[in-house]
């Protein structure tokens, strides 16, 4: 009984591994903003509102496993032929496809869980939820919008959060969705340069692919110009101040630094753009957004 646990959570480990659990960081981060901003507006009670947030970490957790593992059985084939990710767990065999499916239903299971407990809307918008952050695993097969794909599944966050607070949907937060919709498939775009070799040999729909890596590189950075643009029109139209623009105009230099790190002739630090100041977008985001959010900033 002992060896078979230790074997399951064994594989629970590298399934976890397998796909990267630490960067649910990325998008959790503005789902919880969007969430502070609708909790303020509906004046919910402490406890209310710390019970919608906790579901909201649920069902963030639980989609995103759930996509990310679907991406990798999903892509399962073409890792194998890849060099840079030959050695994933599933072309590598650490794990096997059935465990992995089986990670797959429990991650869609937990996250159907915490629609319901949300509201009724929530639970009805949940199918396609699942299709969209699903269905874009299959997209960079036919189309060179792949990104933006993967950018509104990320973007779709914020607006969700709303929908899982209020139970409707407030058109002002939208310019956050737009914003991260932007930031990441500009950013999806700089990690997509790696593989442009690879994508251009099997046939792949990526932009570096269809534009070179050059051009790729200039959308992207085209992309995250318009990201503090989106975010402070979001911060105008719910009266936001100080804490706000600051955090905007930190994420801003981020972005620039981001670029920096990257250029047409050497992509050898794309991880370091693409991890970690990604990461440090996101935390900042909401150190800066929440503080204010909570009334510990000036207001205008």
């Amino acid at each position: 009984m002992g060896t078979a646990v230790a074997g399951v959570l064994r594989k629970l480990r590298l399934t976890l591994e397998m796909i990267k659990f630490e960067h649910s960081v990325f998008a959790l981060p503005f789902a919880l903003t969007a969430a502070l901003l609708a909790i303020r507006e509906a004046g919910l009670t402490a406890q209310a509102a710390l019970g919608k947030l906790g579901w909201i970490v649920v069902a963030m957790v639980g989609a995103r496993s759930a996509a990310m593992t679907f991406n990798r059985l999903a892509d399962a084939e073409m890792d194998a032929r890849n060099p840079r990710t030959a050695t994933r767990h599933l072309p590598a065999g650490l794990l096997s496809r059935r465990f992995a499916w089986a990670f797959l239903l429990a991650s869609v299971a937990v996250f159907l869980l915490a629609a319901r407990a949300l509201n009724p809307l929530c639970f009805r918008l949940a199918p396609v939820a699942l299709a969209l952050v699903l269905g874009y695993s299959y997209t960079k097969r036919f189309t060179a919008l792949t990104h933006f794909v993967l950018g509104l599944c990320l973007g779709a966050a914020p607006a969700a959060a709303w929908i899982a607070v209020t139970g409707g949907l407030d058109a002002r937060i939208l310019w956050l969705t737009a914003a991260v919709t932007l930031w990441t498939a500009g950013f999806d775009i700089l990690y997509a340069c790696q593989d442009y070799e690879f994508d251009v040999r099997e046939g792949l729909r990526s932009l570096p692919a269809r534009l070179g890596i050059a051009r790729a590189l200039w959308v992207a950075r085209l992309l995250h110009a318009f990201v503090p643009v989106c975010l402070l029109a979001l911060a105008h139209s719910f009266g936001l101040g100080g804490l706000a623009f600051a955090g905007t105009g930190a994420i801003a230099l981020l972005l620039v630094y981001e670029h920096r790190l990257v250029s047409p002739h050497d992509l050898s630090r794309v991880n370091a753009a693409f991890f970690s100041v990604n990461g440090w977008v996101s935390v900042l985001f909401f150190l800066f957004w929440g503080a204010e959010i909570l009334g510990l900033g000036a207001r205008s």
